[in-house]
């Protein structure tokens, strides 16, 4: 019993060390790699790119070109327009287009993805909220639904049965729409702390794409026209301040899209070379009126796509390597999947 008891020992105390010893290496190795802060600028029409090194920066772009911070700030004028506004240096027209201050506040957006947001476990369990309920603030509803085979079942929360008329109006309406049940891919933002609430973006198990919310008590759901032999495979609802897009979603191809308002008009996103796998790549959009700089981390690069936000047409690209770690050792968790086990890596 005792020598089972030391063989015991000896293998948690080699698990925990090739567990923690290279997290702790990894944690304190001051020489790991950072991406440098890129952007695509309109006015040089290419990447502008911020390094650090401590407390040392250098604001330079791609044909080695270097600027102080008060000209970085100017050759990116719509992300950094607070900036230049306060100082009474921002511009009348970029691109021989008007710029109204207030209007390139409103259309400019961030949007993020992770691959632990894709597979993470999730409840199946979601908030409706009141779309046109008359009052300026948003207000969580007594109830939650469920969406299986069968339709979309309503719960009230306080006496935790189902709502039998509800569901049986929003399972009616969904099915006359087109919705093949269950649901593939639920997206919502179900919170009250935002100016307004466009319910959720829905794939159903046969890839289409549709928008559901609630308006004065009462089902609003559209289906989305995608362009031929698209299969919609994960969608995010956007509800960004100037509300001209509702939605991005990549397809079966990893092919990137946008859905536009009004009218829901779908449109490619012309990232060239590779797609957007969400399930193993993270994303961060950038936007604003004229331009939107996409960065995709993947585990080999950092690539960046610049697109026109009118159009989405391919505008410029560029990849940065991303150095391989030496360490080896074992790891619980992965942002590929939603299990706890042991990985070796």
């Amino acid at each position: 019993m005792k020598i089972f008891a030391k063989i015991f020992l000896i293998i948690s105390i080699a698990v925990l060390a090739a567990w923690q010893i290279p997290w702790l290496i990894g944690y304190f190795d001051t020489k790991t790699d950072r991406t440098p802060f890129t952007l695509y600028s309109c006015v040089t029409g290419d990447f502008a790119i911020l390094k650090h090194d401590g407390d040392d920066f250098t604001y330079t772009d791609r044909k080695g070109n270097i600027y102080t911070e008060r000209q970085f700030d100017s050759i990116l004028p719509l992300f950094y327009a607070r900036q230049l506004f306060s100082e009474g240096r921002f511009p009348d027209t970029l691109d021989s287009k008007p710029i109204v201050f207030k209007e390139a506040l409103e259309k400019s957006f961030f949007f993020t993805s992770r691959p632990s947001d894709i597979n993470r476990s999730v409840p199946g369990i979601y908030f409706l909220l009141e779309s046109e309920s008359g009052r300026v603030d948003l207000e969580m509803p007594s109830d939650a639904f469920r969406i299986n085979g069968r339709g979309i079942e309503f719960i009230d929360m306080e006496t935790n049965s189902t709502d039998t008329a509800k569901s049986r109006i929003f399972t009616q309406a969904m099915s006359e729409c087109g919705f093949v049940f269950p649901a593939k891919c639920v997206s919502g933002n179900p919170t009250p702390k935002k100016e307004y609430d466009e319910g959720y973006i829905l794939a159903d198990s046969e890839g289409s794409l549709f928008h559901l919310k609630m308006t004065k008590g009462k089902p609003y759901i559209r289906k989305i026209r995608l362009p031929d032999a698209v299969i919609a495979e994960h969608a995010f609802i956007t509800e960004f301040g100037d509300r001209s897009m509702i939605a991005l979603f990549t397809d079966s191809e990893n092919r990137f899209y946008a859905v536009r308002m009004p009218g829901y008009k779908t449109m490619e996103i012309g990232m060239a070379g590779k797609g957007f796998d969400p399930c193993r790549e993270s994303i961060l959009v950038v936007g604003n009126m004229l331009d939107w700089t996409i960065r995709i981390n993947s585990d080999d690069s950092v690539r960046y796509c610049a697109v026109s936000a009118e159009s989405l047409t391919f505008l410029a690209g560029m990849e940065y390597p991303v150095r391989k770690s030496r360490l080896h050792g074992i790891r619980f968790t992965s942002q590929q999947d939603r299990f706890v086990k042991p990985r070796l890596y």
